[in-house]
């Protein structure tokens, strides 16, 4: 999952470079929901380690 994170990260920033529009922001856009997702997913799993008494 955190490939295609990175790959439509770079896919926006070159597309931004090149000057297309529409296609940086859907990339951007989906790079967005994918961190979005891994933010949640990273919230999640410090808690469940915190609950479980896991190493710090």
């Amino acid at each position: 999952m955190l490939s295609w994170a990175l790959t439509f990260l770079i896919l926006a920033l070159i597309a931004g470079v090149l000057g297309f529009g529409g296609l940086a922001g859907a990339a951007s856009g989906i790079a967005q929901i994918l961190f979005v997702v891994f933010l949640v997913l990273l919230v999640v799993s410090a808690i469940a380690r915190a609950v479980r008494g896991g190493r710090p």
